[in-house]
């Protein structure tokens, strides 16, 4: 049996496990995916545990996506793009990074049936999530992206299309990205802006996945705005990410009965 699982700080919220967990019933694979809980003066210690304990694969989420980054030996170009890993992966005794995110989110962005070509997007947040968003959208064809963050002092981007802006600007597009954790566990209830800036774009996602809708989503589906939750990008993201495990593609049909299954079962709201 292989070893799998999730780093992060806080994991309480996750749907990672059952995700993996399904896929292996699925394809009939044995493995086995652990949530690993892990505080952030013990990050360094990470790359040698893994090769311990000989996990096959592992994913990453907040806040270690670019902490993790000093610790590898590889890093795969497109995640080295985006400046943000969720993936790695053992080959040998080599910890190699790479990026699903922006696989994941590009396929959610069609099932919302949102055409990036020509867009002005906004994202909320300036984490390895954001980073991955931006990414997206730029290899979309957006025109204008907008980065929203509490500190954009200072910051710029080697592309032209992308600004950086605080929460005080005038917010306005055809689609808006809140890549912040505001809204989920401990932050459910509250949303990183408020009903009128949402008023002011087309098309709401929000990278928040449990609970189901939170409140920017909330606000929005009762303007009657096209809006979608994270879900559909983690599970497509964790496929990705066995996809790049197994070194083989994903059988059709397993991200529908995952998102099914999930839906059925009743994420939190």
């Amino acid at each position: 049996m292989e070893f799998y699982g999730l780093i992060g700080e806080k994991l309480g919220h996750s749907l990672s496990p059952q995700i993996h967990q399904m896929y292996f019933s699925l394809t009939g694979k044995e493995g086995a995916y652990r949530l690993l809980e892990i505080p952030p003066e013990k990050l360094s210690l990470l790359p040698e545990a893994i090769r311990l304990f000989r996990f096959r694969g592992l994913n990453v989420t907040i806040p270690y996506k670019q902490a993790i980054l000093p610790y590898l030996d590889e890093i795969d170009p497109l995640a080295r793009e985006a400046g943000a890993v969720n993936t790695l992966c053992l080959q040998g005794d080599r910890l190699v990074g790479y990026n699903t995110d922006v696989l994941g989110l590009s396929r959610a962005l069609l099932r919302m049936g949102v055409s990036l070509s020509g867009a002005k997007a906004t994202v909320l947040g300036s984490g390895g999530a954001a980073k991955a968003a931006v990414l997206v959208l730029l290899k979309g064809g957006a025109r204008e992206i907008t980065v929203v963050s509490r500190q954009p002092e200072g910051r710029t981007h080697p592309d032209p299309r992308v600004r950086f802006s605080g929460y005080d600007a005038p917010l306005a597009g055809d689609l808006l990205i809140n890549a912040t954790p505001v809204g989920m566990f401990p932050h459910a209830g509250y949303t990183p802006v408020g009903a009128e800036v949402l008023s002011r774009f087309d098309a709401l996602m929000d990278l928040i996945y449990n609970p189901e809708e939170t409140e920017f989503l909330r606000l929005g589906r009762e303007m009657g705005k096209n809006v979608s939750n994270g879900l559909y990008m983690l599970i497509e993201q964790a496929l990705a990410s066995e996809e790049i495990w197994q070194g083989e593609p994903v059988p059709e049909g397993i991200c529908e009965a995952i998102g099914r299954a999930l839906r059925e079962g009743g994420l939190s709201r």
